[in-house]
């Protein structure tokens, strides 16, 4: 049968939809991390009852991506007082600017709220160090000082 005469979808000219991106590594989350991912699925379940397509596929898709983020969550173990780790607000001095920031899970990252991902360049250089320590940072050596370092507990 001649080309010409062959009828395509519109589908075969669509970008291939692939599965959101799982980040390498342990997936470990703040007990507020874990929360917020808990919340996601259910508003997504919820999504998913009501929508249709295209809408419906796209929201599957997140729901998969979230459902395996919930499944492979591990809440860190709090930071002893005065060490920093996952679930630490720290306070520390850089290039001569003070700046707070909590060291989180990745999902639960947002830089403009001040929250980092533990694999964050600047939450590995933090994670055991403590306070008063100076530790290196971005090739300069002891570039931060560790002012102050709490629990950030599960709000």
């Amino acid at each position: 049968m001649s080309v010409a005469f062959r009828r395509e979808s519109d589908e075969e000219h669509l970008e291939p939809k692939f599965e959101i991106p799982i980040a390498p590594g342990a997936n470990i989350v703040t007990p507020r991390g874990l929360k917020l991912i808990d919340a996601k699925v259910v508003e997504l379940k919820d999504a998913v009852e009501t929508a249709v397509e295209p809408e419906l596929a796209v929201l599957k898709r997140e729901l998969r991506y979230w459902h395996t983020r919930q499944t492979t969550a591990e809440v860190a173990s709090p930071p002893a007082d005065g060490e920093i780790g996952i679930g630490s607000r720290v306070t520390i001095r850089m290039g001569g600017k003070q700046r707070v920031v909590e060291i989180v899970g990745g999902d639960e990252a947002d830089p403009a709220e001040g929250r980092i991902g533990f694999a964050a360049p600047l939450a590995r250089a933090l994670v055991g160090g403590e306070v008063g320590e100076r530790v290196d940072f971005n090739g300069v050596a002891e570039a931060i000082e560790i002012l102050d370092s709490v629990a950030i507990g599960d709000n």
